[in-house]
């Protein structure tokens, strides 16, 4: 660089797509480069040390400041001298807290754009996300900029990077600022914290079998490097001719890879390719969501505990399971964006740069699961465990066929055994009823001994609801004795979980 150095400002400088832009930028010797994070000091990896970063940072072409958005003053010293804001900062979409996400991708947001009038920047490019036209609920085949913001977005996290980006494109023109926001379809590459880590945590947990829907849903994947391209094609065009500029400014921008592909194919590539199992088995999502939002409320009431963020959260299951496709003409007519890395290559790369997550290198589990010793051998395990498909999948109807229509549907528990024991006597009668073969096929029918009780049958029975009394007796003696909060804790549980019902009663 000769003369002057024309400084820019990379906020959120340290995440996984920053991390690219910042050694493309400095790459191809355009600015010296001001990673803006929030860390107090900068750590870098031992690729890093060494490398493109390391060097510029000894040589000044680069150079860190501590910075927290939600601070003006902060903005304001990192944002100083700068010509071009690349704003890339924002919190882990997958934590679902709104006053976290407002109070970064909102007001952070406006401290940039604040910080950007106040110094005279001259261009701020935004990383938003294609989830700011998503809904949760309908997918989007080839998707345009011409889709509006839905009433309800998936999450807060789209919710509030929606405002972000509003905010960002009305800021176009105010003190002779240009913006445009970039919209990158899921993010994929080396040096990914999220997507292949928590891949393969779940291939290791025995998890990647299951496919969340029809497995059909389209897809638009990025590959981290095509990413920074695209905000380098960003500022280019709005550093061009006035005209060029113009067209460029104040507009939204899809950006993908050009090669839509279902989603579950996709996660396949990756598994296969470090060696896990491949995803197979299809759930509904209708059945997943009971068992997300259930895993979402457990950890709003843990988190302050300390529970990890889960991955199986409502806005996750709809995610996995609709379609999304973004089209990307606008981008390459008014940016000049093409994608300069294929998926194919993207996805060899990827693979190759997790190496050391392969199947082959992780430890081996001696001997069967705990689950298996738990439930040892038998139908219970068989359907539990998945080792009997037919079976589990049978199970998993009937309980959700029983969950519909005698639990939410809000019975008393003596309405909801009277409909149970009258669903039974009209099955029974029809099954005893119908012929032996019905269009080649043998009707098996139910024994009449199966209903007998023995007298050693009888005495077992006995015996257990007597134990089973013993042991009520003894919990209630326990509690009135006040000394075991944990099994006080435990009896409290069971009833709220039940209240409702003896409520009715």
């Amino acid at each position: 660089m000769d003369g002057e150095a024309r400084w820019c400002v990379v906020t959120g400088g340290r995440g996984f797509a920053a991390r690219h832009l910042v050694e493309m930028l400095i790459r191809h010797e355009m600015f010296s480069v001001r990673i803006a994070d929030l860390g107090p000091s900068i750590k870098l990896e031992p690729n890093e040390e060494n490398a493109t970063l390391g060097e510029a940072l000894r040589s000044g072409r680069a150079q860190y400041v501590s910075t927290d958005l939600r601070d003006k003053t902060q903005v304001l010293k990192a944002c100083q001298g700068a010509e071009v804001v690349f704003h890339m900062a924002a919190p882990d979409s997958s934590i679902n807290n709104y006053q976290l996400h407002h109070s970064v991708n909102v007001q952070g947001t406006k401290n940039v754009i604040d910080a950007c009038i106040e110094l005279k920047v001259k261009r701020l490019i935004y990383t938003s996300s294609p989830s700011v036209v998503f809904d949760g609920v309908h997918g989007i085949i080839n998707g345009n900029e011409s889709l509006p913001y839905p009433a309800k977005h998936n999450d807060t996290y789209s919710a509030t990077k929606a405002e972000g980006e509003a905010l960002v494109i009305k800021s176009n023109g105010l003190n002779g600022l240009l913006t445009c926001c970039i919209r990158p379809s899921s993010i994929f590459g080396p040096g990914d914290k999220l997507l292949v880590p928590s891949l393969v945590t779940a291939a290791r947990a025995g998890k990647s079998k299951f496919i969340i829907g029809d497995g059909n849903n389209m897809y638009d994947f990025t590959y981290v490097e095509n990413v920074a391209h695209a905000h380098i094609c960003a500022e280019r065009a709005l550093a061009s001719e006035k005209m060029v500029a113009e067209k460029a400014a104040g507009q939204a921008y899809f950006i993908t890879n050009m090669e839509p592909i279902k989603f579950w194919e996709f996660v396949s590539l990756i598994l296969g390719g470090l060696g896990y199992e491949r995803p197979r088995i299809k759930i509904p999502a209708l059945v997943m969501m009971p068992i997300a939002h259930a895993v979402e409320l457990t950890y709003r009431l843990l988190a302050p505990y300390g529970m990890k963020v889960p991955q199986l959260t409502p806005s996750r299951v709809r995610l996995l399971s609709c379609s999304r496709t973004f089209n990307c003409s606008k981008a390459k007519e008014r940016l000049g964006y093409t994608p300069i890395v294929s998926l194919q290559e993207g996805l060899e790369r990827t693979i190759e740069s997790y190496a050391h997550l392969r199947a082959e290198h992780q430890p081996k589990r001696d001997g069967p699961s705990k689950a298996s010793i738990y439930l040892g051998n038998g139908r219970i395990a068989d359907t539990l465990l998945w080792k009997d498909k037919r079976r589990t999948f049978m199970t998993m109807l009937v309980l959700i066929a029983f969950y519909y229509n005698f639990i939410a549907s809000g019975y008393t528990i003596i309405t909801a055994v009277s409909k149970l024991l009258m669903v039974a006597s009209i099955f029974l009668f029809i099954h005893g009823r119908l012929p032996e073969k019905i269009l080649g096929y043998t009707i098996e029918k139910i024994p009449v001994s199966n209903f007998h009780f023995s007298e050693e049958m009888s005495h077992r029975v006995a015996l257990s609801v007597a134990s089973s009394w013993n042991t009520a007796v003894n919990v209630l003696k326990s509690l009135c004795k006040g000394n075991d909060w944990m099994l006080f804790l435990k009896v409290f549980t069971i009833f709220c979980m039940f209240s409702p019902h003896f409520v009715c009663l």
